[in-house]
């Protein structure tokens, strides 16, 4: 009945075992490879007067001699209006990347500008810190470090009064933190950690914001597992308040979260130690937030709410992952019915209005369902096969995430398998068997092997339904003609 090459030597028939050992290997790879993938990124606040924007025009680039005249007037000028002005020209010359490397080469240009952030006059103190704002938002790392000299002062100033300062301060050290391991060297000893630690006990939203945004880019530096990370975020108390801000109620500011869940996805990522995270409450705070989500994209239009569910998912995705979850259900304080349902309610409002982060929700079902079987009942209980299957024509990546989760439901034995078939899944099989992605041919693959070894009745129903010719067209494909005959064998001695 089965044709196969002669003359080669095959394996012996995949066991359930094995199957699962593959898929173990290929999740671990993909979880790494999620972990690695970072949001470096830098900030730029702009906020001309209306005078300034009524202008019209673009500022002009600054050669050395305008340079040297603003700083000039700004330090020596005999008027307060007149210094300010010449640091707002200078500030709008500093947009531009070669008024930038001109200011860099100037000696002592940077002396000039400290000196301005450290004067008595809080107009020009602002306005000097809005021109190293603008250099520290260059993609130059050499620019980044010139702005050494005023870190020191941009810490202390954290602890001020003025809250549009901290926040302008903040987004300042965040820009620089990003840019150079020289800068993070200097600003770790400084006390940046204890200094950002204190500003999380502001009242003020755009400081809350500001200072995820300061601290995420800190957490995404080369050395902030083995470094920063342990010695330094872990010993404080920032851990529990990213939870706090991230609690779901009226008191959720959105932007604050986005910031925070991203910091929170990066110490995650660094896994030195989640399950520190987890008794600290973490994956309950994130289920239910989770659970928030479901309800708000079901009341909203508002497109920024995946903003909030991408590293939301990512970090529950994460840290199911890790030894200290043992009972999924229990840790989350959810029931599993309801996370699987508010999943799906994400999927849906992604399918619609985000499919690239369709990948972002399934990976978390593949996480939940692969280690607690209750959450396999519910997929099935809640009839969401369906709403699962017709998620397969969006994309190779969301195809084989697809039939991932399905074979995470297939292999917890003949129960399992016998609500799985034949349904929708079958005419789905054979159309994903005909695509030319061998990944996706190859957990199509997966699948029927684990569903002919616990439901041996389905070999039939696949033969009457041509299966025989969709397996053929694989026999010749060196990837995958392991799998094929895997999978013939198995409906052999079934």
């Amino acid at each position: 009945m089965w044709s196969r090459r002669q003359g080669r030597l095959r394996p012996t028939v995949c066991g359930v075992e094995e199957l699962r050992r593959r898929r173990r290997e290929r999740e671990a790879a993909l979880r790494k490879a999620r972990r690695e993938q970072q949001l470096v990124s830098k900030r730029l606040l702009r906020d001309d007067t209306p005078e300034e924007a009524g202008e019209g025009c673009v500022a002009a680039i600054l050669g050395e001699t305008e340079v040297q005249q603003f700083l000039r007037q700004a330090q020596r000028g005999t008027e307060e209006k007149e210094r300010e002005g010449a640091l707002v020209s200078l500030r709008r010359g500093l947009q531009h990347p070669e008024t930038q490397q001109t200011f860099i080469r100037l000696e002592g240009s940077m002396r000039t500008l400290v000196g301005l952030l450290t004067s008595n006059q809080a107009l020009l103190q602002l306005e000097a810190a809005r021109c190293l704002h603008e250099l520290s938002h260059s993609e130059q790392s050499t620019v980044a470090e010139a702005c050494l000299p005023a870190t020191s002062y941009l810490l202390t100033y954290l602890s001020g009064h003025s809250s549009d300062f901290i926040e302008l301060c903040l987004y300042t050290l965040g820009n620089l933190i990003v840019e150079s391991e020289a800068v993070r060297r200097q600003l770790l000893p400084q006390g940046i950690v204890p200094a950002l630690a204190a500003c999380i006990q502001s009242p003020h939203v755009a400081v809350l914001e500001a200072l995820g945004y300061a601290l995420s880019q800190l957490l995404q530096a080369e050395e902030a597992p083995e470094k920063i990370i342990p010695s330094s975020i872990l010993a404080s108390t920032l851990p529990q308040h990213m939870l706090q801000m991230l609690q779901p109620g009226p008191k959720l500011n959105p932007g604050v979260a986005v910031e925070f869940a991203w910091c929170l996805h990066y110490i995650i990522c660094s896994q030195v130690s989640n399950p520190l995270l987890i008794g600290h409450g973490a994956l309950s705070t994130l289920g239910l937030l989770l659970l928030d989500l479901a309800g708000a994209v079901q009341r909203t239009e508002d497109a920024g709410l995946e903003l909030l569910a991408c590293p939301v998912l990512r970090c529950l995705s994460n840290l199911l992952t890790e030894a200290a979850v043992e009972t999924v259900g229990g840790q989350m304080q959810l029931r599993d019915e309801r996370v699987v349902a508010a999943l799906f309610i994400l999927l849906q409002f992604f399918f619609q209005k985000q499919p690239s982060l369709l990948p972002e929700g399934l990976w978390l079902l593949n996480n939940l369902t692969a280690i607690s079987p209750s959450f396999c009942t519910s997929l099935l209980s809640l009839d969401l096969i369906e709403p699962l299957l017709q998620l397969l024509p969006v994309s190779n990546v969301v195809s084989v995430m697809v039939l991932t989760v399905l074979c995470n439901v297939a292999e917890k034995g003949p129960a399992y398998c016998q609500r799985l078939w034949p349904g929708p899944l079958l005419p789905a099989l054979l159309h994903t068997l005909a695509f030319s992605d061998t990944e996706v041919v190859g957990q199509s693959l997966e699948l029927l092997h684990l569903l002919f070894l616990y439901q041996p009745e389905a070999v039939q129903v696949f033969l009457q339904q041509s299966g025989l010719q969709a397996l053929e067209r694989h026999q010749e494909e060196a990837q995958l003609q392991d799998r094929v005959y895997a999978v013939q064998q198995t409906a052999l001695q079934g």
